[in-house]
């Protein structure tokens, strides 16, 4: 059976908290795994989640500041040590290349794993396109280089019985309408209706800009950095990150069906503040403020 669901194995911003790991997240989509900026601690998270090194098989790293990519190490190499027996694929914004080198060869161990990497650079590109998704990259706003990801499942069809029975479709011939566009003269079109494809977003450090929006529109889940409260705005201007009113107003405007907020400043104590200031930028669809090994499902398609 499919899975789709976000796993979060850390919430924090800059400085880890008594209950906030640095950040780190799994999306599992159709068997397979892409772990999203894993910040120093990731591997002890993924034990606590129940993600295992064999559930990977891309990461996604956003920017080379240290909470989003210190895990890397780690992570490398405990793929190398439980021998994964698939190919990993690793994208980042190739401007960081000595770094995300530094990171993988940072101790000695044995490779056992092959290792794709994958860079990312201009304003984006499409990196990947693995049937079941899309998976694009585009540049955000933030003092060091930094991109934000999002996947597109392919638009499907949903067919429909009351108008097969009408045509008197039935049996094996739905599948081959569904194969070969037409049966009897009944057009695929005549029984059937678009199924939207899922999207997802994964946005972290940025001050608003084009590539926020981009990322954001019309998606089904959107994990989002909210660092600081609308009183701090300025503060998150100057350094190259979001409130949660502006998260909200964000979602709001993209028609985003189920908001995550995360990335959050150890300033603030408490997080009922930033579904808060969400709600009144205007979002009013499925909201969760993450927290730290929680598991949280896409929505139905619609």
């Amino acid at each position: 059976m499919s899975v789709r669901e976000l796993v979060v194995l850390g919430t924090a911003s800059q400085v880890p908290t008594r209950h906030r790991n640095h950040n780190g997240y799994v999306l599992l989509w159709d068997g397979e795994g892409l772990l999203f900026d894993p910040g120093e601690g990731t591997q002890r998270q993924m034990l606590r989640a129940g993600v295992a090194a064999h559930d990977l098989n891309r990461i996604c790293v956003t920017h080379f500041h240290g909470d989003h990519s210190l895990g890397l190490a780690g992570v490398i190499q405990r793929i190398n040590l439980d021998r994964v027996p698939h190919r990993v694929t690793a994208h980042y914004p190739a401007s960081g290349q000595r770094f995300f080198e530094r990171l993988r060869y940072a101790t000695a161990y044995r490779e056992t794993v092959k290792l794709v990497q994958e860079p990312v650079a201009g304003t984006g590109a499409v990196l990947a396109d693995s049937g079941t998704f899309l998976l694009e990259a585009r540049r955000l706003s933030h003092p060091v280089e930094s991109y934000g990801y999002r996947l597109t499942e392919p638009d499907g069809r949903r067919m429909l019985p009351e108008r097969l029975a009408a045509h008197g479709i039935s049996g094996p011939d739905v599948g081959r309408l569904q194969r070969e566009g037409a049966v009897g003269g009944v057009t695929l079109d005549e029984v059937s209706e678009v199924r939207r494809g899922q999207r997802f977003a994964f946005v972290m450090d940025t001050r608003l800009c084009e590539g926020v929006h981009a990322l954001a529109e019309g998606c089904d889940m959107l994990v989002i950095e909210s660092t600081f409260l609308d009183e701090d705005e300025a503060l998150a201007t100057e350094h190259g990150h979001l409130t949660a009113g502006q998260a909200g107003r964000v979602a709001a405007e993209a028609g985003v069906r189920h908001l995550v907020l995360t990335h959050f400043s150890q300033r603030y104590d408490d997080p009922v503040v930033f579904e808060r200031q969400a709600r009144a930028a205007g979002f009013d669809g499925e909201l969760t403020v993450a927290r730290d090994l929680m598991r949280v499902p896409l929505p139905k398609r619609r």
